[in-house]
């Protein structure tokens, strides 16, 4: 604009003076990138998704003086790349693309935290979902923002089911994957409210901000894009397909409590295509019909019976009519004797199939049964087929039921009752159980629950470039 400046350093602080107003000021056009405070809470929400295809930032300020976070992002592992860098009207700006990462703990010293003040709040979110225990010293600034950020962030930590500790410079967060929920306070503090909205908005957390509109103090967009953000729910572009992933395998094998966690944490609906089948079963148990006559009964006949799946907030409901049919109906002792032999009778595999394959419209399913992979869903994105030990397989349906699995007998006689299952599913004629040749096989025989969710999940995020 043609102003000359004086800039010197005095008495310990760095001065701009100026001496001779000119009678007039230059028009000219200034480019003004982004701010890094700002594109910060789309860093930790792009890190933080399950899953999905990089998330781009657009023209961020640059300026090292600010970008002290990226280096905390890569020391815990996050996968964060700079593109289309230049120099304008005297800074750097630039797009940040970032990744879905798994998280690993880390510390922030005092020397650290001048370039990351602004930041810290997010850090502490991102080591409640990281690998160890998190660590910020020297940050006793945070004291006198807005709020006391320190009390703040560990107090609302602590309130939605993480793990947190207050320490006079800063504070501890210990990592988890646990489901969070709880009201946030956001004591009248914006970047309160937008660390713990980009928490929120994860799938299957449940946190209530209590003033979220006190973000517009800096961003008055926030939660309008957060929200269209967490609707689509990949974290790509509005128009982009969320993927269906199947996880097929023999009864006992653990995919259904699996499929249920993968979809959960992913924010996916779930598909339990076995419930389909005893609901079916169940339905025809009360037909009236003779069970001789079950094998002739055309898919216009069972249709007729009502049994529909509606898709719910978290997963697909199975219903007769509009009515749900409650859980312990599918899984009653009748209804598992006869299951096997209707889901291998033509028809009902025929009516079943549409209601399956209508449930995936749009994607954003993990769906488990015996043939997701190979008939029902062929062209699914992700296909997981998996195994166990026989015995093992056993002990875990005891323990479904309130058995106990140490009872040797107990456990031989279920064996022998899913090995006849076995044989029936893979010996059937219409869609018998098989892996598809292109799924991923995981013999779940010595993982606990968490691994095999963990070795689903990283397969779905091998989707992202």
């Amino acid at each position: 604009a043609g102003v000359p400046l004086i800039e010197h350093w005095r008495g310990g602080a760095w001065r701009v003076e100026l001496r001779d107003a000119p009678g007039r000021l230059v028009a000219r056009t200034w480019h003004v990138p982004g701010d890094f405070s700002a594109a910060a809470f789309w860093l930790a929400w792009g890190v933080l998704r399950p899953a999905g295809p990089p998330l781009r930032i657009r023209n961020v300020g640059l300026n090292p003086t600010r970008t002290g976070l990226l280096a905390v992002l890569a020391r815990m592992g996050a996968r964060v790349e700079v593109a289309a860098a230049a120099d304008l009207d005297g800074e750097t700006r630039g797009d940040l693309l970032v990744w879905p990462s798994e998280l690993e703990a880390t510390e922030v010293g005092a020397d650290e935290v001048p370039a990351v003040i602004d930041e810290l709040p997010l850090v502490a979110v991102l080591g409640a979902r990281a690998r160890g225990v998190t660590r910020v010293r020297g940050a006793q600034e945070l004291r006198v923002k807005e709020s006391d950020r320190i009390r703040a962030v560990v107090d609302n930590l602590r309130a939605v089911g993480a793990e947190a500790r207050e320490l006079p410079d800063g504070f501890e967060v210990s990592g988890g994957t646990g489901p969070l929920a709880g009201r946030v306070e956001t004591r009248h503090d914006h970047r309160i409210a937008m660390a713990f909205g980009v928490l929120g908005a994860l799938p299957g957390a449940a946190l209530e901000i209590d003033d979220p509109a006190v973000a517009a103090v800096s961003y008055p967009a926030f939660f309008t894009t957060l929200e269209r953000l967490r609707r689509d729910g990949w974290g790509a572009s509005a128009g982009s397909r969320r993927p269906v992933v199947t996880i097929d395998g023999p009864a006992g094998s653990g995919k259904s409590t699996t499929a249920r966690e993968v979809a959960r944490r992913l924010g996916f609906r779930h598909l339990d295509s076995g419930a389909l089948y005893r609901a079916l079963t169940w339905a025809l148990l009360r037909s009236g019909w003779e069970l001789s006559t079950w094998e002739r009964r055309t898919a216009a006949e069972l249709e007729g019976l009502g049994v529909a799946a509606r898709p719910g907030p978290s997963g697909v409901e199975v219903l007769q009519g509009s009515e749900p049919i409650p859980d312990a109906d599918l899984r009653s002792p009748l209804v598992t004797a006869h299951v096997s032999a209707v889901a291998g009778l033509p028809a009902v595999r025929s009516v079943l199939l549409r209601l399956q394959r209508d449930a995936a419209a749009g994607g954003g399913l993990v769906a488990d049964g015996r043939d997701m992979g190979t008939v029902v869903f062929p062209q699914a994105d992700v296909k997981v087929f998996f195994t166990a030990d026989l015995e093992e397989r056993a002990r875990r349906r005891l323990r479904e039921r309130g058995s106990e699995p140490g009872d040797a007998h107990a456990v031989q006689v279920e064996a022998s009752l899913i090995r006849d299952r076995d044989f029936a599913d893979a010996h059937r004629e219409l869609s018998p159980l098989r892996a598809a040749p292109d799924a991923h096989r995981i013999d779940t025989s010595a993982l606990d629950f968490a691994a095999q969710v963990e070795a689903v999940l990283a397969l779905v995020r091998r989707l992202t470039p």
